[in-house]
């Protein structure tokens, strides 16, 4: 058997690609340190994936942003607007042009707004949308992957195999921009590129390329269907002397297996993780020729993989198959994987034994070889592991269970109709039209961050951390007093992420050091970990809402993280169902809720920026997930007085086919990232008449771009065509702390020109 892996981290054990990429955005580097920086990221990755025993290593996994922004650039893909910046690429090798489509660019005398961003399919990884128009052209017009793999060549020799997005699912994932056109219908002028290219690399020494379709796991039009079929004949006529292998991932194949299993191509890898029964659909179908690649180690978590499971499956397959016919690999990329828990000296050693990140996911591919060939050693030892987890108490909590068990349908409704509540919220606080607001977070300077590492290292007492952390926040809210704001927050500034700082304050969480993984461009994470039951057992924001609170005689917003959003951007425990994990967290939101509303607090905002990103790739899945999800939601609001605004806040999500759950979460305001797409995603609430009062975020503040009050004022003028004016709030589109301060205070302040502008032009009656 042979073993696989479908790609790597490409952070850096330290952050190190985040720190030079900021470092290049600010001038204090060139690019020939950038690239070395990325350089010996490459190399190190490879030569882990050699020393694990691992025998086809991908190249072309490593982008400095995004794989299918890469993709984008390397077929030219590159959106009309950005060429006052492609005329100046012989200079800069297009680094500049690659950032300017993922971050927009205002310089030189040019503004110009970044691509679109939105999530890779249920995951918290962030691509950039690629834009197509109906006589969209491509071409080869980067190099980067026939760079990448000469030198992965050199290291790897024949293990290396190049990694590249399969054609279908790159057209999939994009946009059209102009009416009249569906972009699947540009298969035909995009596959002979693909051709080309897979050619250039097999003469270049290539065996394998791997293309990723992860669409061939989603609902599929008859179109879409045809279109793989159509690509993957031409591909195959006209490609000759290299294996091809289309990764599939994050769902079964349900109705598209026929289609999967007859694709003309070497190998055809599924996710036996995240759909371990598709395994005989798959074997039943498969035609001779086919070898099968194998998901069955997490590529998501962190939990150490249970052999005598995997066997199993290994086991079904080898012998319908053949062991020559049998890949073993992780369930996709190890992008979404922290790097290496030999890092990690900090956490509990009976739960360490239950893990495993993303060298160590390796290590288990190459085991699970020896195992299924006999090695009975490496199946006791992960037996005694596995077992272990189990039966430990500190696991299972039963007094957590019983509290989950006793929820009434009480519990997650609000006392009175939207209607009541919004007259007595206006009666309480008398807003202007187009009140306006921030998401919650102020930028997170150095020196905030410099206080927080000289407190873990106690060089810093928590009576001088605090004093600190109380005067960034009275200068936050003297600022916004300043600008005109209307309903204030207190900026977080002693929050080190939105789901860590809660799970460091609940029990069943464990933190990481250096279990880092990759957001979108340079933002990175460091995902908690739940391990076991969770609950609250002490105030986790009272304390600093309160302050900020007495500071100010404008209204100050409580900010919590809601539980969907503290699942979906944490390791979670796999040893239960997801939703009762989430129902332990809305529990322990609601408590905290209530502490806030007890201490003064009349507006709470909780955050669900995660909720549609849980969505199962599969329509039939979705009326489960949102069931559970919205409950878990009105759980954590419902507790409250009618007298108190429950906000919530979504980021880069398409609503059209769930308006009706978001509608049902029965939030009094929801704020959502709508700039980079000029208003479009109204549209939905709009169609369904939603409701509830709204916040479209009209400043994009994933781009240090700073937007004018004429760019604002425009969007604020298509929502109010599109929705009630009187419903309608002004704030940004997420919250500001990755963003600078000089940026930050004039993106806002021209926010709070555009309301005001707004209030004079735009009747709300």
């Amino acid at each position: 058997m042979l073993t696989q892996n479908l790609g790597y981290p490409r952070i850096g054990g330290q952050r190190q690609l985040k720190k030079a990429c900021e470092h290049y955005w600010a001038g204090k580097i060139d690019l020939t340190e950038l690239n070395k920086v990325a350089r010996t990221i490459k190399e190190q990755n490879w030569q882990t994936q050699l020393d694990a025993g691992v025998d086809l290593i991908p190249c072309n996994d490593f982008s400095y942003y995004d794989q299918v922004l890469d993709t984008s650039l390397l077929l030219g893909v590159i959106p009309q607007r950005y060429s006052p910046v492609l005329s100046q690429v012989k200079t800069n090798n297009e680094i500049d042009l690659y950032f300017a489509m993922a971050r927009g660019y205002q310089k030189n005398g040019l503004d110009i707004t970044a691509m679109e961003m939105t999530k890779w399919l249920d995951t918290n990884y962030h691509y950039i949308v690629p834009e197509f128009t109906a006589t969209q052209e491509f071409r080869i017009f980067n190099e980067k992957i026939f760079c990448e793999y000469n030198l992965a060549k050199q290291q790897l020799g024949e293990k290396a195999k190049p990694v590249l997005l399969g054609p279908v699912s790159y057209l999939l994932l994009g946009k059209e921009k102009e009416p009249g056109f569906e972009r699947i219908e540009l298969i035909k002028k995009l596959v002979p590129v693909y051709v080309e290219i897979i050619n250039r690399l097999r003469k270049q020494g290539a065996t394998w390329i791997q293309l990723d379709e992860p669409c061939l796991a989603l609902d599929l039009s008859k179109k879409e269907k045809e279109a793989f079929d159509y690509a993957y004949r031409v591909i195959s006529h006209g490609v000759s002397g290299v294996k091809i292998l289309v990764a599939t991932y994050f769902e079964a194949l349900l109705d598209n297996v026929e289609l999967a299993v007859n694709l003309p191509v070497t190998a055809l890898h599924i996710d036996l993780v995240r759909a371990p029964e598709q395994l005989d659909e798959v074997l039943a179908l498969i035609p001779v020729h086919l070898q099968l690649s194998l998901g069955v180690v997490d590529g998501r978590n962190v939990w150490k993989n249970d052999y005598e499971k995997s066997l199993k499956l290994i086991n079904k397959a080898v012998e319908k198959l053949g062991a020559g016919r049998v890949i073993i690999a992780p369930s996709c990329s190890l992008l979404h994987s922290p790097i290496d828990l030999e890092l990690e000296t900090a956490i509990d050693p009976e739960i360490k034994n239950w893990m495993a990140f993303a060298k160590q996911k390796l290590t288990e591919v190459t085991e699970l070889r020896q195992v299924a060939e006999g090695n009975t050693a490496l199946l006791d030892t992960n037996k005694a592991a596995i077992a272990s987890r189990r039966s430990s108490q500190k696991a299972h909590k039963q007094a957590v269970k019983n509290r989950l068990a006793a929820i009434t349908e009480a519990d997650a409704t609000r006392e009175s109709a939207f209607p009541v509540r919004q007259k007595l919220h206006r009666e309480r606080y008398n807003f202007p039209a187009f009140p306006t607001t921030t998401i919650g977070s102020f930028p997170q300077t150095d020196d905030i961050r410099q206080l927080r590492a000289l407190l873990k290292k106690g060089e810093l007492s928590l009576e001088q951390y605090d004093r600190a952390i109380e005067q960034a926040t009275i200068e936050a809210i003297r600022w916004q007093e300043e600008i005109g704001l209307d309903v204030l927050v207190h900026g977080e500034f002693e929050r080190n992420d939105m789901v860590e700082y809660f799970g460091e304050q609940l029990e069943g969480f464990l933190f990481t050091k250096y279990g880092w993984v990759q957001s979108y461009g340079s933002r990175c994470v460091k995902p908690p970990v739940i391990y076991g039951d969770v609950s609250r057992p002490n105030d986790m924001t009272v304390r600093w809402s309160k302050f900020a609170a007495a500071q100010t005689d404008k209204p100050m917003k409580g900010m919590l993280t809601g539980p969907v959003t503290i699942l979906q951007w944490s390791f979670v425990r796999d040893d239960q169902p997801r939703e009762v994990t989430t129902n332990q967290i809305a529990l322990a939101i609601r408590d905290e809720v209530l502490a806030l509303e007890h201490s003064g607090i009349g507006i709470v905002q909780i955050d669900e920026a995660a909720i549609r990103e849980g969505l199962p790739l599969r329509k039939a899945k979705h009326p489960h997930y949102l069931n559970w999800a919205v409950k878990a939601f009105r759980i954590t609001a419902s507790g409250v007085q009618d007298k108190t605004q429950i906000h919530t806040h979504m980021c880069y999500s398409e609503f059209n086919n769930i308006i009706e759950h978001i509608a049902a979460m029965d939030a009094d305001v929801i704020t959502i990232e709508t700039s980079r797409s000029q208003m479009e995603l109204l549209q939905a609430f709009a169609h369904f008449e939603y409701p509830n009062e709204i916040g479209p975020g009209v400043y994009d503040i994933h781009s240090p771009r700073v937007p004018t009050t004429a760019e604002m004022a425009s969007l604020l003028a298509k929502a109010a065509e599109l929705l009630p004016a009187r419903h309608l709030w002004v704030n940004p589109d997420c919250g500001l702390k990755t963003r600078k301060w000089p940026e930050t205070k004039a993106a806002l302040e021209n926010m709070v020109a555009a309301a005001k502008q707004a209030r004079e032009q735009i009747s709300v009656d």
